[in-house]
């Protein structure tokens, strides 16, 4: 058995890792869209390096596009084969396919109008609409804490990863010869003080590793709760500077949790009466989505369910669905808070509303996730003077802040906890994905300093044997 990877290697967006067996069937775990890379993005978009025909699997952790936004292509290029998935992956993944189809399109078009005045060829999106629906009936779902026979000699279990609604951790067991290797694929982890989920689950021993590090070298900042954070913002923006508090934010996950704890400060009577609106029909379809599965919520908020029957719902709160209803929102001078996706400022509607708030010093661009650093959200974060969007160079006036401690990813403590069922004697290897390589670097070493000796971090399209 081989492994390859393919994408999140070195990197955190890109999610695709590859299984070759000595019968030659071959397993690809994830099939994520590279995001915020820079001019080289649709160049890695476009790049396998496997042909896709020669696929037999696909198992799917979880829904975010950078592990799943790749999959129509994928069965345009020729993979004929199941998406496997738990049910609300499957429920998530079909209308985030279906936006990221839409976007390309629209963003395809506009750049094609200006190529026929330049007289260049067009451009033909990743994928279209019609594939990304396509794409959706081709999934199979799987629960929890169930192994199932997907062929001779391979197993397949999901556990919960905590990190978005479905999320998974990907358990193998590979027969070979008559010999058995197990294999923990991680997806995302998520943490274990989550305002929403459920905390990871643990898993039996597994012998190879392939382990998310995204937040492998930092701690997020547990000791200012969210809701305190939250509030401080609102209040200094919208209250003292009257202006607009502008959130980027992913539609699966963090925009529920933003919802959730602004219904929280609700229900504690200190949330400002100013108005609140969710701009992204991507996030309204997911947040009706993730209400349809409270067997996954945590606790506090099962808790919270028995007084409150919607907890993402609150006083103030307006839905934006149309385009010419969030091209008002340019005009609404009243402070406000405008929560809108991509949770990296990269497309969609948040990337307009950024550029027409930026220069005016009394708004406030809050980002709440990770960015990568070739993102719009991630240069802001740099703290520069001047940033282009659209082609069009803007001053930037509008105030820059950071929510740290709002990450649906553990860091390296939560990274640990999550590997805490381990005995690191009987890993054989440990692989590093999803994350920067200084930071895995640093990761590595806290690792190794765990009893994890053979710890790899795999650059793109390196492949090893395994056993």
């Amino acid at each position: 058995m081989k492994i390859a990877f393919h994408g999140a290697a070195r990197t955190v967006t890109g999610s695709k890792h590859l299984l070759t067996l000595a019968n030659g069937k071959k397993i690809l775990l994830d099939c994520g869209m590279f995001q915020g890379m820079g001019d080289e993005t649709d160049d890695l978009n476009n790049q396998w390096g496997f042909n896709p025909a020669e696929i037999n699997y696909l198992i799917l952790s979880h829904a975010h596009i950078d592990h799943c936004g790749l999959i129509p292509k994928l069965i345009k290029d020729g993979y004929k084969g199941n998406v496997y998935a738990t049910p609300a992956t499957k429920d998530l993944a079909a209308i985030l396919m279906e936006d990221s189809a839409g976007i390309q399109e629209s963003d395809i078009k506009f750049d094609n109008k200006k190529r026929a005045l330049q007289g260049l060829p067009y451009l033909q999106p990743l994928y279209t609409t019609e594939d990304a629906l396509l794409a959706a009936e081709k999934f199979i779902t799987l629960e929890y804490e169930q192994w199932h026979k997907i062929d001779d000699g391979i197993e397949v279990c999901y556990s919960d990863a905590g990190h978005i609604i479905g999320s998974a951790v990907v358990h193998l067991r590979i027969t070979e010869k008559g010999k058995q290797s197990r294999l923990t694929f991680s997806g995302d982890v998520g943490r274990y003080r989550d305002l929403i989920l459920k905390s990871p689950s643990s898993f039996s021993q597994a012998d190879y590793i392939i382990l998310e590090s995204t937040y492998g070298n930092s701690l997020h900042d547990d000791a200012n709760p969210t809701a305190d954070v939250l509030l401080q913002w609102i209040k200094h923006t919208c209250l003292e500077k009257k202006g607009k508090l502008i959130i980027p934010a992913f539609s699966v996950g963090r925009t529920q949790e933003i919802l959730y704890t602004l219904n929280q400060l609700e229900l504690e009577n200190s949330l400002p009466e100013i108005e609140y609106f969710v701009d992204s029909p991507l996030s309204i379809k997911a947040t009706q989505i993730v209400k349809r599965y409270p067997q996954y919520f945590n606790a506090r908020i099962q808790k919270v369910l028995q007084s409150d029957s919607d907890p993402f719902s609150f006083k103030g709160l307006k839905f934006i669905n149309s385009v010419d209803e969030s091209k008002l929102l340019n005009y609404y001078k009243k402070p406000c808070v405008i929560i809108s996706a991509s949770g990296m400022a990269d497309a969609g509607r948040i990337k307009h509303h950024i550029s027409n708030n930026i220069e005016n010093s009394r708004n406030t661009i809050l980002m709440t996730g990770y960015c990568e650093p070739h993102s719009l959200g991630g240069r802001l974060l740099e703290h520069p003077t001047e940033v282009g969007i659209f082609g069009q160079v803007h001053e930037v006036n509008a105030e820059i802040g950071q929510m740290r401690s709002m990450s649906a990813h553990g860091d390296y403590h939560d990274l640990l906890q999550f590997l805490g069922c381990q005995d690191p004697r009987q890993v054989k290897k440990l692989f590093l994905v999803h994350g920067e390589y200084p930071v895995q670097l640093d990761f590595k070493m806290k690792l190794i300093k765990k009893g994890f000796l053979d710890v790899e971090i795999p650059d793109r399209h390196f492949e090893i044997g395994l056993g």
